[in-house]
């Protein structure tokens, strides 16, 4: 690794998302990441244990927050309100992040790409919000993004094009594009800001795998572009503590569970035609939304209400599908079939009608329709708990088709999350047994099938250390929890005394205080259909 020119710059955490050791090592081996090689021959590795849900929009603030999602407020891409939903954003975030108590401290730092960062809160932080936020979004100060832009050239968050309309080799580019471009970011606003604090983050690492999956070349591509941007900026700056962490594992998929479609087997879920619920199919058009169409303005046409009309007689989309897949015709189907006549005839889980149902498939969890606590909750008080008590003894004996149990743990929300937020958690937690099936929200007519996606999220993630008083035998095997206590520590700081992490083993402990409680700001809408299309690209969105 090149001599470092000594900054000021105290502290810096590399965020990658979606690394774990089963993904790294063999290209270390390959010699194909010799930044990460040689930090972790000069450091300290160790798996780091990600949260349940194991999901980026809630993991990454548990990082930067040191809460659990009941502390923190966000436990999905999508945030509730009765049975409507939005996109969370750094609003949804009910906690301070830990450079907004550096700030308090009177450290400045450098947030480059970090996911659920926008709208960021005013602090003496220099934040450019990275994944979930809207292309071209507000930066702190006022002004950042265009600064990016007359000094780089250009800067973006999102590829020009959607993964289903790009060639391999265009996609690929832009990946590439995209991760030399947050390096370039994080590299200028160090050398100008000279904070004591730096967390850039790489998304490319997890959408790699949600896209091309099986294709070597491609993954390898993008961590030796990622790998490069890491060891320039370890050329220009040498924190006395450096920090790779990541937010979650990745690895392959044995099954898909519809635990909607289960539930529906037990008279658990009621569904509906049209509106009046969540979408739930996807299986004809690539995504559930609108490809990038603005659609909800538009007049429904007679081919929609015909189709809205069959779907309430029987004849939905999820029927049509199996049979399309049975001719072979999935691909000429999604080029003729408009995606807004296939939500038209797609049949949905109708909450207000259900006594429990999955609301969003990476929430990982079953809400219950309770009575005073949803808008028209059919279960009474009177009644939660032996309802709650029946569903998990079911969930718990749920084998897959090969024989072996579905879950390896199947939890009231309380035995997970605590915290104020708690009531915005699933009433019931699932956790599949080795993270090995996909859960689906989707009513596609059988409970297991293969998995939509081969690859999916993992429970175990990364973390490496490296620094002047880091030992490579450090044990600093932890959780994503203690990230920001570390953090804290890293500067000679007490740790905040609601968070529930603690410092790893790469820093002196500072013991603990309490801090100004935090006031939530108002919450802002997300309600970008463009932010949207991007998670439903993912399949996150179903």
């Amino acid at each position: 690794m090149p001599e470092a020119e000594a900054t000021g710059l105290q502290t810096l955490v590399v965020g990658l998302d979606g690394v774990c050791s089963s993904v790294l090592e063999p290209l270390i081996d390959d010699g194909l990441v010799p930044t990460l090689e040689a930090i972790q021959q000069r450091g300290a590795v160790a798996a780091l244990e990600s949260q349940l849900p194991p999901w980026t929009p809630s993991a990454w603030p548990s990082i930067y927050t040191g809460k659990n999602p009941g502390k923190h407020g966000v436990y999905d891409f999508l945030q509730f309100d009765g049975y409507e939903w939005d996109v969370v954003n750094h609003s949804s975030v009910n906690a301070r992040a830990v450079w907004e108590v550096l700030s308090m401290q009177g450290y400045d730092s450098v947030v480059v790409n970090v996911p659920v960062t926008h709208p960021p809160r005013v602090s003496d932080a220099t934040v450019v919000p990275g994944y979930m936020a809207p292309e071209a979004p507000d930066c702190h100060p006022p002004g950042t993004w265009e600064e990016l832009i007359d000094e780089l050239g250009e800067y973006q968050l999102y590829a020009d094009s959607r993964y289903s309309e790009a060639s391999k080799a265009d996609r690929l580019e832009s990946y590439n594009r995209l991760t030399r471009m947050r390096g370039a970011a994080f590299r200028y606003l160090l050398a100008d800001r000279e904070p004591a604090f730096g967390f850039v983050q790489f998304q490319q690492t997890d959408t790699v795998y949600h896209e091309y999956p099986d294709d070597e070349a491609v993954v390898r591509s993008v961590y030796q572009t990622v790998d490069d941007e890491i060891g320039s900026i370890l050329e220009m700056c040498d924190p006395k503590l450096l920090l790779v962490v990541s937010d979650h594992g990745l690895g392959p998929m044995d099954w898909e569970f519809r635990v909607n479609e289960f539930l529906r087997d037990r008279e658990f879920v009621e569904t509906t035609a049209g509106d009046g619920g969540m979408p739930s199919w996807s299986t004809l058009a690539e995504t559930q939304l609108q490809n990038g169409e603005e659609t909800t303005t538009q007049r429904r046409s007679a081919a929609e209400r015909a189709l809205e009309t069959a779907a309430s007689v029987g004849l939905t989309s999820q029927r049509l599908a199996a049979i399309v897949r049975r001719l072979g015709l999935e691909k000429q189907v999604r080029k003729i079939v408009p995606s807004e006549l296939i939500r038209a005839g797609s049949e949905r889980v109708a909450f207000a009608d259900s006594r429990a149902y999955m609301r969003s498939r990476t929430e990982m969890g079953i809400r219950l329709n309770l009575e005073g606590r949803e808008p028209d909750g059919v279960v009474s008080e009177d009644d939660y708990e032996s309802t709650r008590a029946e569903l998990i003894e079911t969930l718990e004996s749920v084998r897959t088709p090969t024989g072996e149990l579905c879950f390896e743990q199947v939890l009231p929300r309380e035995a997970v999350f605590d915290g104020p937020y708690v009531s915005d958690a699933p009433d019931i937690v699932i956790v599949p047994a080795g993270f090995k099936q996909y859960l689906s929200a989707s009513l596609a007519g059988e409970w297991f099938d293969e998995p939509s996606e081969s690859w999916e999220h993992k429970r175990e993630g990364i973390v490496m250390a490296a620094g002047e008083n880091v030992s490579p035998e450090a044990d600093i095997a932890g959780h994503i929890f203690d990230v920001a206590p570390t953090i804290l520590a890293s500067f000679g700081l007490e740790v905040d005394r609601e968070m529930d992490g603690d410092p790893l083993a790469v820093v002196s402990p500072t013991g603990r205080r309490p801090y100004p409680p935090y006031n939530p700001t108002q919450r802002v809408r997300t309600d970008d259909a463009e932010v949207e299309q991007r998670l439903a690209d993912l399949g996150y969105l179903e």
